[in-house]
């Protein structure tokens, strides 16, 4: 054999080792591409099984949603009332401590007066007593006014 014969064998090798080569590869990518097809052909039933579940799932929420809406809906005047409680004793607790602060104003102006006079004891008593008698006189006009609002 010649040169030129070895050199053609030599690529008649190559060639049969590159063709066996390729041959495994397409038919490796074929078997790949195979099982894309058969997961392609699927997805159209399995995309229709996930819509429904997703349509399933909204209408549950917004059954759900709804009670929920309901409720509260039964429970907000629970919360009014006991809002206006608040507000009731709110304004309950400012009006005494406006009334226990004008008392203690006057009880601090008949004390003067009664020191810079010299009146002591008795009169004081009596000035006293007449104060609180027209305080709670003052007072029950107040709660009536309350009431009938």
């Amino acid at each position: 054999m010649s040169l030129t014969g070895i050199g053609v064998l030599l690529m008649g090798i190559a060639f049969l080792v590159g063709s066996i080569f390729l041959a495994r590869t397409l038919n490796n990518l074929s078997k790949v591409l195979s099982g894309v097809d058969k997961t392609v052909e699927r997805l159209p039933d399995q995309l229709d099984d996930v819509m429904k579940e997703t349509g399933q799932l909204l209408n549950h929420s917004n059954d759900t949603l709804a009670d929920v809406n309901k409720k509260i809906a039964a429970l907000s005047p629970l919360f009014y009332i006991l809002g206006d409680i608040g507000e009731s004793s709110r304004k309950l607790s400012s009006s005494l401590v406006d009334v226990t602060m004008s008392m203690k104003k006057d009880t601090n102006e008949g004390k003067d007066m009664t020191r810079r006079q010299d009146l002591g004891g008795l009169y004081g008593a009596l000035a006293l007593g007449y104060y609180f008698k027209e305080k709670r006189k003052a007072l029950k006009e107040i709660d009536k006014d309350e009431i009938s609002a």
